[in-house]
């Protein structure tokens, strides 16, 4: 037989629009050309991610491969979680911050903190709508608006103003568009905390507007100087007009087991819960028993942390105003934000680190246009470390 020549038109994937419309992921460049330092042969101290790097509390890793033995785990959880793992945040809310949860209704549970803020977009926004985002802020709050369809309108976030949203500057017409806003106190990038006052005017702007409010509280455990970070639902009203998003990684260094939880509103959880029907069906279940235990079980590893993020603080800041490298200390989170010198950007002063001190740290202008004047850098090293990192940036004469 005759081999028939093909003459068709070649094959091609054609993706749907909602691929085409995400953001750039910025920060894949940052780690693209700190790689190629480190293949290079430097010693880089990467300060530009925001990956926790003390291992997780022995009595947690203990309890999971308790729970992986046991057969019950082994099959299909519930749909929504196990209602043992609701019970244990509720009961840590109400121990943290006198918040009373309903743990059937009020609790939904989250392949971590990230996938609820991506997935309140998609259960409340549709093409068009518009929400409300910090600026700077975190950048995967743009990926769950992108994939919704809908749009954008920026609340700038100024020093002189605590690094806190003004409303009354908004927009008139973006505040009367405006269905979801997002807030994340302790702040990343900025380091900021966030008042009582301050959750209870967003309350109040949010139920006049008709605005739901997704409260970031990603960094809740991790307040300086004796002071406790303020939950968005300790303002009385908080659960009528939205949801708080917390999260294990940064509590307990339970990054890479992503387990994370939505908050409040029942019916803002009941949406994330049928959403999730439909991705998912629930963690594993040992990771859920395993995350219970760290909400139940002692918890003088959270204070023992939160001391190492204190006490590194504290050395970098320290360290820092000897280089004349001068900014206002971290009041929260395991970041600080630093103002870049004259004669640079954000960007071109990442850059110089990273090629002149091999120092890694993220430009600010990664978080939104706001971020431009900034640098972030990570607690996430030891204190030895971070003094080498200053040490190197020092010797380039940047600050006089």
């Amino acid at each position: 037989m005759e081999a028939q020549t093909n003459t068709s038109v070649p094959f091609t994937i054609q993706p749907a629009a909602r691929m085409e419309g995400l953001p750039t992921q910025f920060f894949a460049n940052l780690v693209r050309k700190a790689n190629a330092q480190i293949q290079a042969g430097h010693d880089v101290i990467n300060l530009g991610q925001g990956n926790p790097d003390r291992p997780t509390p022995p009595h947690i890793v203990a309890s999971l491969q308790e729970a992986a033995a046991n057969p019950l785990y082994h099959k299909y959880p519930p749909f929504s979680g196990f209602p043992f793992l609701k019970q244990a945040v509720a009961q840590r809310y109400k121990e943290d911050y006198g918040v009373e949860l309903d743990p059937e209704t009020e609790v939904a549970i989250l392949f971590g903190g990230k996938t609820g803020l991506i997935e309140i977009s998609q259960c409340l926004l549709n093409p068009g709508d518009l929400c409300l985002v910090p600026d700077p802020g975190y950048p995967d709050y743009w990926s769950g608006v992108a994939l919704a369809g809908a749009q954008m309108a920026f609340m700038p976030l100024s020093e002189h103003n605590g690094f806190l949203p003004d409303y009354s500057a908004l927009r008139p017409v973006d505040v009367e568009r405006a269905k979801l806003m997002f807030i994340n106190y302790p702040n990343n990038p900025t380091a900021a905390t966030a008042p009582a006052a301050f959750y209870e005017d967003t309350v109040a702007f949010a139920a006049k507007r008709g605005i739901v409010v997704a409260s970031d509280f990603a960094y809740g455990a991790i307040g300086f100087d004796g002071q406790q970070p303020v939950s968005f639902l300790q303002t009385p009203g908080a659960k009528e007009v939205g949801v708080e998003f917390y999260t294990l990684s940064k509590t307990y260094n339970m990054a890479g087991w992503r387990v994370g939880f939505a908050l409040g509103n029942k019916e803002i959880v009941r949406l994330i819960n049928l959403i999730q029907d439909h991705y998912y069906c629930s963690l594993f279940g040992g990771i859920q028993a395993a995350a219970a235990a760290a909400l139940t079980g002692p918890q003088d590893n959270v204070a023992e942390l939160r001391d190492v993020y204190e006490s590194r603080r504290n050395v970098l800041f320290s360290e820092l105003a000897g280089i004349g490298w001068l900014a206002r200390p971290s009041q929260g989170s395991f970041f600080a934000w630093l103002p870049v010198p004259k004669g640079h950007t954000s960007e071109s002063l990442s850059d110089l680190l990273l090629r002149e001190a091999h120092v890694v740290v993220a430009p600010g202008i990664g978080f939104g246009t706001h971020g431009e004047g900034y640098v972030r850098l990570g607690l996430l090293s030891s204190e030895e470390r971070l003094t080498e990192a200053v040490q190197r940036i020092g010797r380039l004469g940047l600050f006089g």
